[in-house]
């Protein structure tokens, strides 16, 4: 471990999510380039606070969670890039490169009526319109025109059947999400 900046400590909130990690430092003043895990990072540009865990690989400049309270964040030539309080120089910036950055799910802008993120689709049962299983939601792939849904299914062989249904309208009835399950217009053997 390097030495240990003097960040503040922090307790990750319960309903957490990570967002983005920090890639490498922009400028000299402090600011840091940030790699979002979502094309769409309202998320990260509207947060106020962001919670820090170390990379998990290389070299570590502070151990735990730490808070940082952000001074700016912004779209910048097609990435983002943030500035905290306490980050005042570009070494500072360095050292945080591959921290992994979480915010509050409850801290997440609203969404749209149909719209979703994709962390509250993670781990819904997936049925059919005649009630058949068909899996969990374990990921999600955009695929350029429209993001699929990938399941792990029944286990067969001592492993998940993995099922990727097209997040469209076409093939999904609904999405209960206080249910905790998604209705899909999918049959098993697809």
């Amino acid at each position: 471990m390097t030495s240990e900046l003097a960040l503040p400590a922090a307790e990750l909130p319960p309903d957490a999510v990570e967002i983005g990690r920090i890639t490498d430092a922009w400028g000299v003043k402090g600011w840091f380039k940030v790699l979002p895990h979502s094309s769409e990072p309202a998320a990260l540009l509207s947060g106020k606070r962001w919670y820090l865990q170390p990379t998990e690989r290389g070299p570590r400049s502070f151990s735990g969670t730490v808070g940082l309270d952000l001074r700016q964040v912004r779209e910048h030539a097609g990435g983002i890039v943030a500035w905290a309080q306490g980050i005042d120089e570009r070494s500072v910036a360095e050292a945080l490169r591959g921290s992994r950055i979480f915010v509050p799910r409850s801290g997440f802008p609203q969404t749209e009526d149909g719209e979703y993120y994709w962390v509250d689709l993670i781990g819904l049962a997936v049925e059919n319109r005649e009630g058949v299983a068909l899996g969990t939601v374990r990921d999600l792939l955009t695929t350029g025109p429209q993001t699929v849904l990938v399941l792990d299914g029944e286990v067969v062989e001592g492993k998940p059947v993995e099922r990727m249904i097209p997040f469209v309208g076409a093939f999904i009835d609904q999405v209960d999400l206080a249910g905790r399950r998604i209705v899909a217009d999918w049959q098993p053997d697809y």
